[in-house]
């Protein structure tokens, strides 16, 4: 199984720039004055989809097209994922079914479905709709794009981590929203390769923890998936995204749901910017370890943004980190 490297990543940016400017990194100087250090916020809630993903669906349709004909393609999502695949389908020209678990965020399905993406609701969660997703790929002669396990993907995700690290002269640590790990192995993989001693730090929700326990155990664990943080709600660890963690990653964190949501609110208040709870995951993790972040340099990924107006309501309502 091929890894991704920094010269795919590099041939990525090229790919999906024509479609997709870098997106904003600024320097916080409420957060870098909390932490006692230098904090930049990587937002990627601009993109036209609010998300991070596009940047890895845009690089695998578009490479998918480079190699020959294209049907259609077919992806399992929570949502963001679906929203990426769905936009840059629509990009190509070509068709695009999108498998979500049967109950799904509503502000997500409904941005599918302005995309032009033919959206199906399938069983209990993303591995079981995958599992639908893929058979109709084959049924139908359509493309699969495997979020975790797609170099391609993979390799879109990791032109994020280029950006970061070719802005900065120094950089000490990334962190990083883990949800199916495509871009903690992206951003780690172009990081790793400009500031080699820059640490890189995953953050998941303690309510679905399967990719924390894989990377601790250095194997295979599958855990149920129980919590409000939709993007970061993963029961089944991708192979390849997991291999790739594992290799480059230096640590992993777990955030409860409480702590997401007071992320939000904080994220809101100090930094001006709306996130979705995956979206706070950075900023929950780091201030868990902000003693060790004092004087350094750090990075706090903001994932997305796509969230409904319940859960921000309970955010607001939420004391801020």
């Amino acid at each position: 199984m091929d890894f991704p490297s920094l010269h795919g990543i590099e041939d990525a940016i090229g790919n999906i720039r024509p479609h997709m400017p870098p997106t904003p990194f600024v320097r916080s100087e409420i957060f870098s004055h909390a932490f006692g250090g230098d904090v930049w916020l990587k937002n990627e809630t601009t993109t036209p989809i609010a998300s991070f993903k596009l940047r890895g669906a845009l690089n695998a349709i578009l490479r998918a097209q480079a190699r020959g004909a294209l049907k259609g393609v077919t992806t399992s999502s929570t949502g963001n994922h679906g929203q990426a695949v769905a936009y840059a389908a629509r990009l190509a020209g070509v068709a695009a079914d999108i498998f979500l678990p049967a109950v799904a965020n509503p502000v997500k399905a409904a941005m599918i479905e302005a995309f032009g993406g033919r959206l199906h609701k399938i069983g209990h969660d993303v591995d079981a709709a995958k599992d639908a997703s893929r058979a109709f790929g084959g049924e139908h002669g359509y493309l699969f794009i495997d979020d975790g396990n797609d170099l391609d993907v993979m390799e879109g995700a990791g032109t994020l981590g280029l950006e970061i690290a070719r802005d900065l002269a120094r950089l000490d640590a990334v962190i990083v929203p883990v949800g199916g790990a495509n871009l903690i192995s992206g951003v780690a993989t172009a990081v790793k390769a400009i500031h080699k001693s820059a640490r890189v730090i995953g953050v998941q929700a303690k309510g679905a923890p399967s990719l924390y326990e894989s990377f601790r155990a250095r194997r295979y664990v599958e855990r149920p998936s129980d919590t409000l943080a939709d993007g970061l709600a993963q029961r089944v660890p991708p192979k390849l995204a997991l291999e790739v963690m594992i290799k480059l990653a230096d640590d992993m964190l777990l955030a409860t749901d409480d702590e997401l949501l007071s992320g939000v609110r904080t994220m809101a208040e100090s930094a001006h910017v709306l996130v979705e709870l995956a979206g706070a995951a950075a900023l929950a993790g780091a201030w868990q370890r902000r003693a060790e972040f004092r004087g350094k340099t750090i990075v706090m990924i903001l994932s997305g943004a796509n969230i409904t107006m319940d859960l921000l309501k309970r955010a607001l309502d939420r004391d801020p980190i």
